[in-house]
Order: structure tokens, then sequence, then C-alpha cells
């Protein structure tokens, strides 16, 4: 009898000692997961927004976000721009400035955008960012696969709310919207 009890007292020792995981197999374990979460994003372009979700794998102790992060808006990779036509006449003696142009945007891109096309403009020594497709003929907002478009824009504007001298192009920006 005395062996029986001497052999369940070992038993009941080893999967006592042995059997259980420790404190440190289960920070092990919590250390190996993972989960995968949304993260809400969202920028803007001319004053509207869009919003955008990427996704990330990260500790499971790693907290849920609470609230959308605002992004830099993504321009195209790869994009390229060639002026064909840039003038600007200060007083074209109707009490108006005129302002055309006519630049080609390039995808070189195997995959067709959505976008705006933003335009970096010096009028009189204010630089200013801003988009020109809401009164171009040819606004831009798609390209083609390895292809362009070129953006097309002719307006008068008149001398009673600014008179301004000179307008020069300084760069051109292509930023998604899908």
């Amino acid at each position: 009898m005395t062996t029986t009890l001497k052999n369940g007292i070992l038993v009941f020792s080893t999967v006592f000692l042995f059997g259980c995981s420790s404190s440190d197999d289960k920070a092990n374990d919590n250390a190996d997961c993972m989960k995968t979460i949304t993260i809400p994003q969202y920028y803007f372009i001319n004053n509207q927004s869009y919003s955008y979700e990427t996704t990330q794998e990260l500790p499971c102790d790693f907290p849920e976000p609470t609230e959308p992060e605002l992004i830099q808006a993504p321009a195209l990779e790869g994009f390229t721009y060639e002026v064909l036509k840039f003038e600007f006449t200060p007083d074209t003696g109707n009490n108006t400035s005129r302002l055309q142009f006519e630049i080609k945007l390039n995808n070189p891109n195997d995959y067709a955008v959505s976008g705006v096309p933003m335009l970096t403009m010096n009028a009189d020594g204010l630089v200013t960012t801003a988009s020109f497709s809401n009164y171009a003929s040819v606004p831009c907002l798609e390209i083609g696969a390895n292809s362009s478009c070129i953006l097309t824009f002719d307006q008068e504007s008149s001398l009673d709310l600014a008179v301004i001298n000179s307008i020069q192009l300084l760069n051109v920006e292509y930023f998604l919207i899908n």
C-alpha cells in the first residue's frame, strides 16, 4: 500500500510540476499573438474629403484605433507632365484677364487612375495650389493605364476682382481619389 501511495504521489508531483504551463509560457503565447486591424484614414483635396482604409497586422495587445487618421493625399506614382501651352494675358482689352493652358498629364502605370490634377502657381508673388478641373474643358479626372490626358483650360476673369500682372506655373501633381 505504501508503494501505491508513493507512486500516486510521484505521478501527482510529476504532473503538477511539469504539466502546467508557467506564466512565462503564457507571456510567450501572448507575444506570438497577432491580429489584423483596419485603420480608418482620410485626406482632403480641394476642400473635399476622401476616406481610405489600410489593414495592418499587429500584436494582440495593441489598442484598436478609435479615431480616423488624417493622412497626406496619395500622389500618382511615376507621374510626369509636359506643358504644351501656358499663356496669361493680364488685360484682354475687355476689362478681363485670360488664363489659357494645355498640360499633358502622363500615367506610366499599368492601371487606370481617378484623381485630381493640382497646379501650383505664382501670381504676382503669391504662391497657391489649386485644381482647375472644375472649369477646364478637359478636366483629366481619369487617366487610362500607360496613357495621358491633356488638361485644357481657357477662362477669363474680371479685372474688377483683382489686377494680376503675371502668373507662372511652378508644378503639377496628380492626387488619387480612389
